[in-house]
């Protein structure tokens, strides 16, 4: 009897010891604005690298992950959630995000960061990748977009007229649509911009889009547009037009190609911040960085029905290509 009353015992101070140590395990608070694709790979790049460096979920770390569902106000909320249930860190995928993160936290506090955030000196996150703020750092994804377009231009060198959509309340959006018009000047391309409000409204802003006699679409990445890319894919599909997408996932949802950074290397890098972090480097010694390596994703059967041909010399520095299998198109002929 009195054995077994001593094992009783044992199991509980056990099970009151690991609770315990459960309560008091380091949290990061993820969250992101959409379930734009681009987001979801960061997200699951920033978990691997946890992963990969031997901190699991409710194990040795608190994941505590959540969604703000494309509404301003649902983000805002979590920010200031995490930081009312402080939260060990903070970490922010999207501008919308970051921004509410830094509103929720204006003292300092809590280690803030991010990713897939275009500006984050717009952002409010610092002046450079050295003066920033002493909480905050991250990484920036700052699109490649004089490559993109350098890029349509090689494959439609009498094009004329480019469309694109864009999110007028998204900062990135924004952001982006000003370089693309810049960029765009350059190479003796004219933006044509029709805005978006919401993920509801893409499908119809993309038909009038194609109704303002563009040659084709180059689509800048922000995440309204992401989170509803098939619709304009399906626009594209059905006008026989050009599609060229801002993020690479874009080519697996209607693009007939894409230039830009691979967002789960991304979300990876930014793990591996986080961990410097914890393991007590502080963010403000850690200047905000940038991807590097830039890459070329193509769909065959995208291209085939918005009548592009691509030479042999882009399909062998391509890092990607899809429907080769369910595409017509003769690959002798390259």
């Amino acid at each position: 009897m009195r054995k077994a009353l001593v094992l009783v015992l044992s199991c509980f101070f056990l099970f009151l010891h690991c609770k315990k140590s459960q309560e008091h395990l380091y949290t990061i608070g993820i969250f992101q604005v959409n379930d734009a694709p681009h987001l979801e790979e960061a997200r699951k790049g920033f978990i691997r690298a946890l992963k990969d460096n031997n901190l699991v979920d409710s194990l040795n770390v608190r994941l505590v992950t959540r969604n703000g569902e494309a509404d301003i106000a649902r983000v805002q909320k979590i920010a200031q959630d995490f930081v009312r249930e402080d939260v060990d860190m903070i970490f922010a995928l999207s501008t919308p995000s970051l921004q509410a993160a830094l509103n929720a936290s204006p003292n300092h506090g809590i280690p803030i960061i991010f990713t897939s955030v275009a500006n984050p000196y717009r952002a409010g996150a610092g002046r450079s990748p050295e003066d920033h703020l002493s909480n905050v750092t991250g990484i920036a994804s700052t699109g490649p977009i004089r490559e993109a377009l350098s890029f349509v231009k090689e494959i439609l060198p009498d094009a004329k007229r480019i469309g694109t959509l864009w999110t007028p309340s998204e900062l990135n959006s924004d952001y982006y649509l000003e370089i693309s018009r810049r960029e765009a000047q350059k190479l003796g391309l004219e933006i044509v911009a029709e805005p978006v409000a919401n993920q509801s409204e893409v499908f119809l802003s993309a038909q009038i889009l194609v109704n303002k006699k563009i040659d084709a679409m180059y689509q800048i990445s922000d995440n309204t547009i992401n989170a509803a890319f098939d619709a304009v894919g399906r626009v594209a599909e059905e006008n026989s037009i050009p599609l060229f997408g801002g993020f690479l996932l874009s080519t697996h949802r209607g693009a007939c190609a894409a230039i830009g950074w691979d967002f789960f290397d991304m979300g990876y890098k930014t793990g591996e911040i986080a961990l410097r972090i914890k393991n007590g480097e502080r963010p403000s010694r850690i200047p905000i960085q940038y991807m590097e390596k830039i890459k070329l994703h193509l769909n065959m059967r995208a291209a085939e029905k918005q009548g592009i041909i691509f030479p042999a010399e882009v399909l062998n520095r391509a890092d990607e290509i899809l429907g080769v299998e369910e595409s017509s198109l003769d690959n002798s002929e390259y």
